[in-house]
């Protein structure tokens, strides 16, 4: 069963175009003209082992909103795609990620019923050229496209970059495991309802 997927996403805004595999190893080619955004989405292909392959054109000449919110759908919309009907998968996930000083917990459930938790307090406005209230943007739209239920929770720290990079890579990790295919129940879908 091949989980590949590509998405196109195309808005007076922006241009995105996305290709996944769930079953990668961690390959990334990933440009949104946004340095940090791209070191973030580096990070989650890496530590999920989702290869992933994005191009984002948008209108950053007005701010970083739009192409911020955008790639998180469009990826979001693209793992949801490749998961297909969810077969086999173990479905929950939770990691604790530390970076230095830094601890994050994401936990998830890929459910169809999209929620974010958001639980992280940064005492910076920007990092690199993002305002930092643009994160939770991003991990909302993820969650929503995704139908993921997903709570991202710093438990402590002082460094924002720490904190958010640990947020991506709780959620890679929470990923990996959760749309991990568990051998014992492959050809089943994980719900008492028979669909997700």
């Amino acid at each position: 069963m091949s989980r590949k997927a590509k998405i196109l996403r195309k808005t007076k805004e922006t241009n995105i175009s996305v290709a996944v595999n769930l079953d990668g190893k961690g390959k990334y080619s990933i440009k949104t003209n946004i340095g940090f955004l791209d070191h973030m989405l580096e990070q989650l292909s890496k530590h999920s082992l989702i290869d992933i392959n994005l191009l984002a054109k948008g209108d950053t000449h007005i701010d970083l909103h739009h192409t911020t919110e955008d790639t998180g759908i469009a990826l979001g919309e693209a793992i949801k795609k490749a998961a297909g009907n969810r077969k086999g998968i173990k479905r929950y996930a939770s990691s604790i990620i530390p970076m230095d000083e830094t601890l994050t917990r994401a936990s998830l459930d890929i459910s169809n019923r999209p929620y974010l938790i958001w639980k992280v307090n940064l005492k910076v406005e920007k990092l690199g050229e993002m305002d930092t209230e643009l994160f939770k943007e991003w991990f909302q739209a993820f969650s929503q496209a995704a139908g993921i239920t997903l709570h991202i929770e710093n438990i402590y720290g002082d460094n924002s970059h720490h904190k958010i990079e640990s947020c991506f890579k709780a959620l890679a990790r929470s990923l990996r495991e959760a749309l991990e295919i568990d051998k014992r129940i492959k050809n089943i879908i994980p719900s008492t309802k028979g669909k997700i």
